[in-house]
């Protein structure tokens, strides 16, 4: 009987059922697995699935390394594939899996932002609208989304369907990428053009840093901007600074550069800000996009156990 590891359940969530891997397999599970415990517990393993645990080469042990990483995700940025290749280990992410619960949480956090929702909520959760004595709010200011220029960096799968949400809204569509919808520019129209700005490219060698302080002084005062891509994709120290001038009118995030950010990190500052909506990258992870992914690893474990290749990442 195969054996599968399970490094990070933590990160599936609690409402995820993992029974379907026990038809693969005898199956270990560790809710967490600190970095010091990875090379054991991989170990004499057939198959290991992970979602942001970090393998490298200390933790690839030397005799018994793994048959298969299957990542629970669509970035890989966290296996470095080198290793992997050098102990003879294949990588599969999945593909697509998250396409619609990212857009849905993008979507989200724009019109929170644009229409201050969080503000006027707490208004009447803090008893302020109560007390007032008027019938309506009306301050802080909020403009419509239908007219506005809304720049995604990133039309692959998720930054198409954002396009697509964001056309039935009635704005402008502008992409640094060919989309049916949208009209395709250099970065530097897409972000001088842009009312709102959203990201969605995946992190690599050349998207590391992408958007920095050049950047940011290219966009348009007050620009809403939201990060659904990964952390270091932005200079984050340069966008908490943006955020403390005005020159970001309101930032969202779903994703950091180090997870959980710690209380050192440029974000902790700004965090309760009125115009600053932060979530625990939570986006990729509505229950069907769960589950999708579950059922996307088991069909790639049995693809690499077949001798075929899916989603293979390190070929």
């Amino acid at each position: 009987m195969r054996k599968i590891v399970v490094l990070d359940a933590g990160t599936l969530g609690d409402d995820l059922s993992l029974l379907p891997l026990e038809a693969e397999g005898e199956v270990t599970v560790y809710r967490t697995s600190p970095p010091e415990t990875v090379r054991e517990r991989i170990a004499g393993a057939d198959a290991v699935i992970l979602n942001k645990v970090k393998i490298g080469e200390a933790q690839l042990p030397d005799e018994g390394a793994p048959g298969i990483i299957c990542v629970a995700a669509t970035g890989f940025d966290n296996i470095d594939l080198a290793a992997c290749r050098r102990h003879g280990v294949a990588v599969a992410n999945v593909r697509g899996y998250s396409s619609e619960s990212v857009m849905q949480v993008t979507v989200g956090l724009v019109l929170s932002l644009i229409t201050h929702l969080p503000t006027y909520c707490a208004a009447t959760a803090d008893g302020s609208y109560t007390r007032g004595g008027n019938a309506n709010m009306l301050s802080p200011s909020y403009h419509e989304i239908a007219g506005l220029t809304w720049g995604i960096v990133g039309a692959g799968k998720i930054g198409s369907r954002v396009a697509d949400v964001a056309r039935a809204l009635g704005c402008r569509v502008l992409t640094n990428r060919r989309h049916p919808d949208g009209v395709s520019v250099d970065l530097e129209t897409l972000l001088r053009e842009s009312d709102i700005v959203t990201i969605h490219t995946p992190l690599t060698s050349e998207t590391r840093g992408l958007i920095g302080e050049a950047e940011i002084a290219m966009m348009k005062d007050g620009v809403i901007l939201v990060n659904m891509a990964r952390g270091a994709v932005t200079d984050e120290a340069a966008v908490a600074e943006a955020v403390k001038s005005g020159k970001i009118g309101a930032l969202g995030c779903d994703v950091y550069s180090v997870e959980p950010f710690p209380e050192s990190h440029p974000f902790y500052a700004i965090r309760d800000r009125e115009n600053v909506l932060l979530t625990p990258h939570m986006s990729w992870g509505a229950y069907e996009a769960r589950a999708r992914c579950l059922s996307e690893m088991i069909l790639n474990m049995r693809a690499f156990f077949a001798g075929e290749e899916r989603n293979r990442v390190d070929l």
